[in-house]
């Protein structure tokens, strides 16, 4: 051990005598001061100007301060690592053979592997340097967060320094092959290169898909660089390490003994066959262990997943993944078999696995297509072919194995996914029972955990189930149609956030031909245009008086239609309709502001402020029913008025005028929420003066009420409440002054210090 470290030491001092490792300590220390310290001083501006002159109480909230800085800081340092490791070890070994001195250390008391490991340490504990060079920046991290993430720093130095380890016995090896540094400092920037691609390389084929995944340091730090530290990426540094240091040593004996080709090729091919094994073993989800090192384990899925998780037990989950190559939407490609392992398995089920590893994974590709969807416009594209010959062309030209993917008629016999548009998606099946997680037209493509635990929810309690069912038959709105008016957006299954991914079951009802089906838990009466039937009316009132649950929207002009119903609930819609006039808006833009009442719908209305209510009127209550009344969304005070007569809104602004029986408060109720008890339930009723604020034009802004106001219909069974732990370090303690003193002082100052510093020990060694 003394011989090593005295190799080491040596290894020390011809570095620091050399201009290299000065040259690269200065850089590292200004990309990495440039990063930390610009973005500093920028956020510190921000915040000071935010609050002085918006909001004191303004944070950066949602995101994480320490990982916004820190981020970055990480991802610099690794990014321009594989740049400096190649001229730090290029001299290693191929400088002793150069200047002869390799045989003196060949008959020196030192041993092969000593001088190996000695030269090895003495390069790692130069990069220590560069790791306290981060570990400065983490210090003044310290003391410019408030609250920082101490997790964050561990783990994004772990993350560092192992690469550093791996690369560094890269360059070792590199060096021991060629006498020239320059070839041997470009051979190990190639080899980073291919380690850094290989895991692109071959992914269509099973048997290779593994290996050259495994073998990948493609993303291997961007875990640990935002907290998440996972065995799996420990051991395949370690064992990257242990490969190229065995290589070294490998190289090394070979030059001094004469053995046939055979025997020196077997010694590579046992340490590679000896590491691929170990990371096979290590990489295997039983044997994989994390450890999310986030204040907020942003990185671990949340409480109530990891309880669906366990309670599947040690019984099987089988997860078969069904891929059509005619989908029209881009997301089936991620599916296909050379993103299994970067996207499906890693980005999407890892934080799973990690709670259930013994998932039971199948893949299904086919070609399909449903005339009856907007899969029909393959048949304009390939006029006159067939969905074979359309499928036989698309395969084609990505370069795919037809016969890889089952026709229409095979994969029908299989799944019926008709109703799932043929798209993407993935059957989860739990003791004969199926539920379908299904892929998104985002830039994510894989549903997020609210709609995994939405899934896995049903999978697990399917009496729990939630059917809403929206009334036809009067020119309702129609959650079939696209345009501006329709509901097309609540049941689309392509977006994420729409009540059919959030786990309710959703469809149409005509009571003029159909009765009430007892698996409904809301019913919805949205806008109808017609006047409702004395049959209808009958349905539904029986319906409320059995204790069902009801959502009701109307609209300014069509009061008559819902009012006789209404006023079996003792409440009813004012005539006319509510105006708010601006100077930027048209008056019929209603702001309804959020009464105390909406944080009890659900988690998701929990804050919510406002709501935008375009084409609303008032609703009031009054009385003559046993339901009792509480106020969930009131207009502004003293800004809206309710206009008796036609509302112009393409000209100048309405003026109030009460002789033409327009209506002043100071404020008008746009929401009621109407409960009572029936037997051993609340019975649950919400009236909304307005229809427009949820149609497809403007659900997006609204859409937390909405489906807050459905969950609370549905008893709070779906959307399943997931625990959400924010951030703390949500503020910069440093003013826009001090992060200005310290850049001056990082970026120039001590750079300018360790400059001087190192020319002066050069020059006077030299003089030496």
């Amino acid at each position: 051990m003394r011989l090593i470290i005295r190799i080491a030491k040596n290894e020390m001092r011809y570095l620091f005598y050399s201009p290299i490792a000065w040259i690269v300590l200065l850089a590292f220390w200004v990309l990495i001061a440039l990063d930390y310290f610009n973005q500093l001083h920028d956020m510190a501006n921000v915040q000071e100007i935010m609050v002085k002159n918006s909001n004191p109480n303004w944070t950066w909230l949602p995101r994480s301060v320490t990982g916004m800085l820190f981020g970055r800081v990480y991802q610099t340092a690794v990014s321009y690592l594989y740049l400096f490791i190649p001229l730090l070890t290029m001299g290693l070994i191929s400088r002793e053979k150069n200047a002869g001195t390799i045989k003196l250390l060949y008959s020196s008391p030192a041993g092969l592997r000593q001088i190996v490991f000695g030269k090895y340490l003495g390069i790692m504990l130069y990069l220590l340097m560069l790791v306290t060079i981060v570990g400065i920046v983490m210090i003044m991290g310290v003391m410019d967060i408030r609250k920082e993430d101490y997790g964050l720093f561990i783990s994004g130095l772990i993350g560092f320094y192992l690469l550093c380890c791996a690369y560094s016995a890269i360059g070792m090896f590199m060096s021991a092959i060629s006498i020239h540094p320059v070839i041997s400092a470009i051979s190990t920037f190639m080899i980073i290169f291919v380690l850094d691609r290989v895991g692109m390389l071959w992914q269509q084929y099973d048997f290779i898909r593994d290996i050259t995944w495994f073998l990948s340091l493609q993303n291997r730090t961007q875990k640990m660089i935002f907290g998440l530290v996972v065995t799996r990426d420990i051991f395949y540094f370690l064992l990257i390490t242990f490969i190229f240091v065995s290589f070294t040593i490998i190289r090394l004996q070979s030059g001094r003994e004469s053995r046939s080709w055979y025997i020196k090729t077997g010694r590579y091919v046992l340490v590679v066959v000896v590491a691929l094994l170990t990371g096979y073993l290590t990489a295997r989800p039983v044997l994989t262990k994390y450890w999310d090192s986030t204040a907020n384990k942003g990185n671990t899925i949340p409480p109530e997943l990891q309880q669906m998780l366990r309670t599947i037990g040690d019984s099987s989950l089988e997860v078969t993944l069904y891929v059509n190559i005619l989908s029209r939407t881009s997301t089936f490609a991620l599916g296909m078999p050379e993103k299994r392992n970067p996207s499906y398995l890693t980005h999407f089920w890892d934080q799973y696995l990690r709670f259930k590893p013994d998932i039971k994974f199948k893949y299904e590709y086919f070609y399909d297509i449903d005339p009856q969807t907007s899969d029909s416009a393959w048949f304009d594209i390939y006029p006159g072919k067939t969905i074979s010959q359309i499928a036989l062309k698309v395969a084609e030209r990505h370069e795919w194995d037809i016969s890889q993917f089952k026709t229409p008629e095979e994969i029908r016999k299989i799944v019926d996914l008709k109703k799932e548009g043929n798209r993407m998606v993935m059957l989860l099946k739990y003791k004969g029972r199926t539920e379908v997680a299904r892929t998104m037209n985002d830039t994510e493509g894989w549903p997020d955990r609210d709609n995994m635990a939405s899934v896995l929810k049903r999978l697990l309690e399917p009496d729990k189930i939630s059917t809403i069912y929206f009334l036809t038959g009067n020119l309702e709105r129609d959650i079939r149609k696209r345009g501006d008016r329709g509901y097309y957006d609540h049941t689309d299954k392509s977006i994420r956030s729409s009540l059919a991914n959030m786990g309710f079951d959703i469809d149409t009802l005509n009571l003029n031909t159909q009765d009430v089906p007892g698996d409904m838990a809301t019913l919805v009466l949205a806008d109808p245009i017609m006047d409702v039937s004395t049959g209808v009316q009958t349905k539904i009132k029986r319906y409320i008086d059995t204790g069902g649950n009801m959502m009701i929207l109307g609209k300014p002009g069509k009061q008559y239609v819902l009012n006789p119903l209404l006023q079996h609930l003792g409440v009813q819609l004012l005539n006319g309709q509510i105006v708010q006039p601006s100077y930027d808006e048209t008056p019929e833009k209603v702001i309804a502001l959020a009464a105390p009442a909406v944080d009890s719908l659900s988690w998701r209305t929990e804050g919510l402020y406002a709501v935008g209510m375009p084409f609303t009127t008032g609703v009031d209550s009054i009385g003559g029913s046993s339901f009792s009344a509480n106020l969930l969304l009131y207009t502004v005070p003293k800004k809206t008025w309710l206009k008796a007569g036609e509302l112009i809104i393409d000209s100048t602004l309405p003026d109030f005028n009460a002789l033409a029986g327009d209506m002043q408060r100071e404020t008008f109720a746009t929401s009621l929420q109407l409960t009572r008890s029936i037997g051993k339930k609340e019975q649950r009723i919400i009236v909304f003066g307005g229809a427009d604020f949820i149609s497809n034009l403007r659900i997006a802004p609204n859409l937390d009420f909405i489906e807050g106001a459905h969950s609370w219909l549905t008893y709070n069974h779906f959307p399943v409440a997931l625990t959400r732990i924010l951030p703390v370090d949500i503020l910069l303690t440093v003013s826009e002054r001090g992060a200005y003193v310290q850049k001056i002082l990082f970026i120039w100052i001590l750079p300018g210090a360790l400059l001087l510093g190192g020319t002066i020990l050069l020059i006077r060694r030299k003089r030496k």
